[in-house]
């Protein structure tokens, strides 16, 4: 069931309601004990003074986020809208922050299995805890790992190669070597490949996704290239889906979706202007109903 549609085209406001069974005995495996609750924070550096609570989705989804540092966007809305997910499938997140994506993704079909992985213990902990607060510890797990590792822990946790309908990831837009650096740790993470490189990434995509399963990430429009070399023939059925941020200008993101063992080719697609005048939150029609409905985007 894809809950950002009726059936009839009616959009469904009760987004967070409805997610889990009523028969199904509630997940208290994400659950945050009060008692435990500021010593884990502190243990994990979670400073719950710097914490804010944003709104997704016309506030369907309510999540934590840091105050400071990286904070998700309209890029994790985007690629969890991407995802060609159906109700009994699987479905990982590579770099899932504070579940963002994973969430939008969970709250929109219902009956999807999401797994998110994130090096940072702190997000971590408040993707689980945004997972419980929107009713979707069900749907939605997250896990603490380092995609540059040997993926011994991710293995440990059931996360394993050939298992996933669909993979998808918003990587680190820029190499340290490359670009200025943060002051801030938690968005120089985000930000600037650290310990996993670009490469390190597409490998874990493209080797978790099962045969036929979709692969996806959204990243730097004039990283396309370079992301399609490190694909090379893993993944066939390419669509490159470009985001523009006005008419008449550079596009600035690229959605690049694949279907692993696939050999159709590549297909570059016209992709879609976000903004329609100067004025910050001026999105057009299509990007606004996107961003407020959460509704699916055919690639």
């Amino acid at each position: 069931m894809d809950r950002s549609s009726d059936g009839s085209g009616n959009n469904i406001r009760e987004g967070a309601a409805l997610a889990g069974s009523a028969d199904m005995a509630p997940d208290t495996s994400n659950s945050i004990n009060p008692q435990e609750s500021l010593a884990k924070d502190a243990e994990q550096g979670v400073n719950r003074e710097e914490i804010t609570q944003d709104d997704f989705l016309d506030g369907q989804l309510k999540l934590y986020q840091p105050q400071k540092g990286y904070r998700a966007g309209i890029d994790a809305v985007f690629l969890a809208a991407s995802i060609p997910a159906q109700a009994g499938e699987t479905a990982l997140e590579l770099g899932a922050g504070v579940g963002v994506a994973s969430l939008c993704l969970a709250w929109r079909v219902s009956g999807l299995s999401v797994t998110g992985v994130e090096i940072q213990p702190e997000m971590v902990r408040l993707a689980q805890e945004n997972a419980l607060q929107n009713n979707l510890s069900l749907q939605a797990r997250f896990v603490s790992a380092d995609l540059g590792g040997k993926r011994r822990f991710m293995i440990e946790q059931g996360i394993t190669p050939n298992l996933y309908d669909h993979v998808l990831a918003n990587p680190p837009y820029y190499e340290p070597e490359s670009s200025w650096v943060s002051p801030d740790e938690s968005k120089r993470k985000a930000h600037t490949t650290q310990t996993a490189s670009l490469a390190d990434w597409v490998d874990t995509a493209c080797a978790m996704a099962r045969p036929k399963g979709t692969v996806t990430f959204i990243h730097r429009a004039d990283a396309l290239p370079g992301l399609l070399h490190l694909i090379g023939t893993r993944l066939g059925a390419m669509k490159a889906y470009p985001l523009w941020p006005h008419r008449n200008a550079d596009a600035s993101r690229v959605l690049l979706q694949g279907v692993k063992t696939s050999r159709t080719p590549f297909t570059f697609r016209a992709g879609m202007i976000l903004h329609e005048g100067d004025r910050r939150g001026d999105f057009t029609f299509a990007a606004n109903t996107l961003l407020r409905t959460g509704a699916a985007l055919k690639l």
